[in-house]
């Protein structure tokens, strides 16, 4: 819902930092390697109780996953880099309830294992819609820049950022974050899932 403003706010500074990257010769793919690295480091601060430091590296995730796109888009985007980015995002969005289940499996499992089952159902139908939209030759109109079919809706990649940071800066409410964010993306699910049964007819 999100992630229209966002990037077009965060346009002008992700824009000049992919070209001084580009001036260098450095290339998307070892950015989006770069930011995973951080992604994982921030699930390991976050599993060993460190969530500020987890949040700290969280953002420096999604700011390299921010730059890598611009970056691809002004030295030619490949389907390497296109695939290899949007998996090593879902394994980051994976990691970070893991994470908190692992920091105190008593009080945050559960609610932990309901989000990534949310997280899977939003995943799934994001994916399925935008392999259905290749086969048909659909483009996004709202995202145009992405190299598939991205289809938005009540929970995007701002919302769970907003989320995670929420988890990081209070932990001890993760449980109850998590599982109203488990509903959120539910929603978001169901409303996908009425998108690609109406087109796809």
């Amino acid at each position: 819902m999100l992630d229209r403003l966002a990037l077009r706010l965060a346009k002008p500074v992700v824009d000049a930092a992919a070209a001084g990257l580009a001036a260098r010769g450095i290339g998307a793919d070892q950015v989006t390697l770069a930011g995973f690295g951080f992604g994982v480091l921030a699930a390991l601060s976050v599993a060993l109780g460190f969530t500020g430091l987890g949040l700290l590296l969280l953002l420096l995730n999604r700011a390299l996953d921010g730059v890598d796109g611009a970056l691809a888009r002004a030295t030619g985007p490949t389907e390497r880099g296109a695939f290899l980015d949007i998996t090593l995002d879902f394994v980051f969005y994976a990691a970070i309830p893991l994470a908190f289940a692992i920091q105190d499996p008593g009080a945050n499992a559960l609610a932990a294992a309901i989000l990534l089952a949310a997280f899977l159902a939003t995943g799934t139908s994001f994916l399925a819609f935008a392999v259905m939209a290749e086969k048909r030759g659909l483009k996004s109109t709202a995202f145009p820049a992405k190299s598939f079919y991205y289809l938005g809706g009540l929970t995007e990649g701002t919302e769970t950022i907003l989320c995670f940071a929420a988890m990081c800066v209070w932990p001890a409410h993760f449980a109850g974050i998590a599982l109203f964010y488990a509903g959120l993306c539910a929603v978001t699910a169901m409303t996908r899932l009425v998108a690609g049964w109406r087109l796809f007819a």
